[in-house]
């Protein structure tokens, strides 16, 4: 029986948060675009036969029951690459959201919950990262240590987690105030234990927020360093595509024009999910 009743309460739980995300309008079409554009980076290849690599003979061929897209200057099927740029785009942007925020969380954690001359370090570490213009410091990096995927991901990560850093600092801030803190603090736990117990975890839900918001600045990120011709030559991704499209433009339109409905289809995806997680956050 209580088996049965346990099943009951956690079948309500799920209900209810269905409920919400199906209340909060844009949290919901950001979902379902979202799980459209994995279920094409994950099934997508196996959907779609053709070789990424292959040249056809039909070169700037526009959109087709042959091509869907068309091709591009060489021949290659621009329905093809974007359907796996789609992995490479969606691979960067998550792997950059996921290290930078993890270092802005422990980052801000530690700075807004110790205080005094650790604060002020790391503070300034932060003042000192947000006076360097971000993207100019990704192109000169990547310009002296070259532009593999792994390169592009770290960087990407390395400069994008002040914002979060300043996020989980006033988050910690808070938090130290609270009774619950000031009591495990009597009671005798470590510093490092309140903050990985108690001060991260409750601290977390709007960083989560502003990771979906990385997500879309990831992606852009490498879209511009592939437009300016910084992007990895060996990975097919929507920003790259539109690079090699640029010269054919205004006449072969759509080797620009797929990839790029891509990018912003994804992007306004992560928005909505941020913008409707918020909302979630500040209706609690």
């Amino acid at each position: 029986m209580m088996e049965i009743s346990n099943n009951k309460i956690k079948l309500s739980k799920t209900r209810r948060i269905i409920r919400k995300i199906i209340s909060q309008k844009e949290l919901f079409l950001g979902l379902v675009l979202l799980t459209f554009m994995f279920l094409v980076a994950a099934f997508g290849p196996m959907i779609c036969e053709k070789d990424p690599g292959f040249l056809y003979d039909h070169m700037l061929h526009p959109p087709s029951r042959q091509y869907l897209f068309g091709t591009d200057g060489v021949g290659s099927d621009v329905f093809t690459l974007v359907i796996y740029g789609s992995r490479t785009s969606l691979k960067i942007g998550v792997s950059v959201a996921i290290i930078s925020s993890v270092i802005g969380t422990l980052i801000g954690a530690v700075s807004g919950f110790f205080g005094g001359i650790v604060d002020k370090i790391l503070s300034e570490l932060l003042n000192m990262f947000m006076m360097v213009p971000s993207f100019f410091l990704m192109v000169l990096v990547i310009a002296v240590y070259g532009s593999n995927l792994n390169n592009m991901i770290l960087v990407m990560a390395l400069t994008s987690w002040v914002g979060t850093a300043r996020l989980m600092r006033g988050q910690a801030m808070s938090l130290r105030e609270r009774t619950f803190i000031k009591s495990a603090i009597v009671m005798g736990e470590s510093k490092m234990r309140i903050l990985f117990k108690h001060i991260i975890p409750n601290g977390i839900f709007p960083v989560i927020v502003n990771a979906t918001m990385s997500v879309s600045g990831a992606i852009l990120s490498e879209s511009g360093l592939s437009f300016l011709g910084l992007g990895d030559p060996n990975a097919v991704s929507w920003g790259r595509i539109i690079a090699t499209g640029k010269r054919y433009l205004p006449s072969s339109w759509w080797i620009c024009v797929f990839p790029g409905l891509a990018i912003v289809l994804t992007v306004i995806a992560f928005y909505l999910i941020g913008d409707g997680m918020n909302n979630l956050l500040n209706n609690k």
